[in-house]
């Protein structure tokens, strides 16, 4: 199954995945400014917004990405993800790190960190609802959790939007199997930002901290007024940081 994807614009190849509690419409305020001199490509991963989400299926979100690439014909690519999608941006990367030419880690996770006591803490509460069938009280605590104090009412709003369409597509599917690709950071020759924000959870900064010690050509970039997902805190500032 190719996932629904989009490309606007024209000139080098500029790729966006989305974090785990959005789809490719947190990208919305991006992408227009970014196709004045860039062909800008977003996806929709499977289980968020336009993409479906099959019982019991096996895939892989890395390996989805890299067939739209494929099937794009986009040989050459700089890529930008934001928390989930930075995993994904990872995993791609490692696997065929000739074909990246940049890459931008949005408060992104990655293996061999431990999660925090406060991140746990958000997931327990989260799986507590919606094993009680709550998937509201689980879509407002995801608002709360994941925007920083800079968020307007219009990225509350999109983002509320944006996981409940998750949750209505996932939660029917149980159980799948999403393959993930080894993360190998020191095989990633092409030039990396990190972006980290204060008011995000501490793991996302250990993440960081994790992958600057080891990304061989590597930037740090600690915003105090950010939480976790600061293209839609300050989407206008945002532009700088993805460029």
């Amino acid at each position: 199954m190719t996932i629904a994807h989009w490309v606007v614009g024209e000139g080098p190849a500029l790729l966006l995945v989305h974090a785990g509690v959005a789809d490719a419409r947190m990208w919305r305020r991006q992408v227009d400014e970014l196709a004045q001199d860039h062909r800008v490509i977003t996806v929709d991963l499977r289980g968020y917004g336009e993409t479906p989400l099959e019982p019991a299926a096996k895939y892989s979100d890395a390996g989805d990405v890299l067939a739209v690439l494929d099937e794009l014909g986009i040989d050459s690519v700089e890529a930008v993800g934001a928390s989930y999608g930075g995993y994904v941006v990872q995993q791609i990367a490692s696997r065929q790190p000739e074909r990246f030419q940049r890459l931008v880690l949005i408060c992104a996770p990655t293996d061999g960190v431990e999660p925090t006591a406060d991140i746990r803490a958000v997931w327990a509460e989260e799986g507590r609802l919606m094993d009680a069938g709550d998937i509201d009280g689980a879509t407002d605590l995801m608002v709360r959790s994941w925007l920083g104090p800079e968020a307007d009412d219009e990225a509350k709003q999109l983002l509320h939007t944006m996981q409940k369409r998750a949750f209505e597509l996932q939660v029917p599917a149980g159980e799948v199997d999403n393959e993930e690709y080894e993360l190998e950071p020191e095989k990633i020759s092409a030039p990396v930002r990190l972006i980290t924000g204060a008011h995000d959870f501490e793991w996302f900064s250990n993440c960081a901290s994790y992958l600057a010690e080891r990304l061989p050509n590597v930037e740090r970039v600690d915003l105090p007024w950010a939480g976790h997902l600061p293209t839609l805190e300050r989407p206008t500032e945002a532009m700088g940081l993805i460029r």
